[in-house]
């Protein structure tokens, strides 16, 4: 599918509903208001298409960003172009799609030690996001870096910009899901911080307290245990 038939397939698809919705979670106004079924729709036809992944989001509308994560290929993503796309992330709609490729490249790691450094809201973001796909996925990093992360969070994150603190939030729960060992750590340093403010705009989402949460998900994975 080329790059034009793809555009205007979009356009087709947006809906004045998913506009609507897609704004008060923060997304500007260049977008189609494309549905997830239909962005995953496409992503099935195309698979996988490094070039025209680049031409989508050199767009710079947002549905043909968000779809050009899903068909990037992990593999032949550059690091430069993760860097150049990761400054372009103008809503935690969109950095949240950015951070699921991301995952699945090389330079994972790499990106979530110099992103989660980031005063940038957007760009911290994404790299805490990294966090959490390490600490439910990654079989190769220890309880040492994960305590380290607690440690960090604790310090920093009532100082840090919106939407980093959700995602700081976040990781404390799936670190305590991770292992009995960070269970302990995850939920003192919960405790020890507090309740974690973050601003949702317009919608009906809200901050999970971790402690009860991971809580919950221990008893989810002890039922499935029995």
């Amino acid at each position: 599918m080329s790059f034009r038939v793809i555009m205007a397939g979009l356009r087709t698809m947006g809906t004045e509903q998913n506009r609507n919705v897609y704004a008060r979670h923060g997304v500007g106004k260049k977008m189609y208001g494309v549905s997830y079924a239909n962005l995953n729709k496409l992503k099935k036809k195309i698979d996988v298409d490094q070039a025209l992944a680049e031409q989508l989001w050199a767009s710079g509308n947002h549905d043909a960003r968000v779809l050009a994560t899903m068909v990037s290929d992990p593999v032949k993503t550059k690091s430069g172009v993760l860097d150049a796309w990761v400054k372009d992330v103008d809503s935690y709609v969109l950095g949240d799609a950015l951070r699921d490729l991301v995952a699945e490249t090389p330079f994972a790691l790499k990106k979530f030690e110099q992103w989660s450094r980031s005063k940038s809201e957007f760009v911290g973001q994404v790299g805490w996001g990294l966090l959490s796909f390490f600490a439910s996925h990654s079989e190769d990093l220890n309880n040492a870096f994960f305590i380290e992360q607690l440690r960090t969070i604790d310090a920093e994150v009532h100082a840090r910009p919106n939407r980093i603190r959700h995602s700081m939030n976040e990781a404390i729960i799936t670190i305590g899901a991770r292992n009995a060992t960070l269970r302990k750590r995850a939920t003192a340093a919960a405790n020890r911080i507090g309740t974690i403010v973050v601003d949702h705009g317009d919608t009906s989402c809200t901050t999970p307290a971790a402690v009860p949460h991971i809580d919950k998900m221990w008893k989810r994975k002890e039922a499935k245990g029995k």
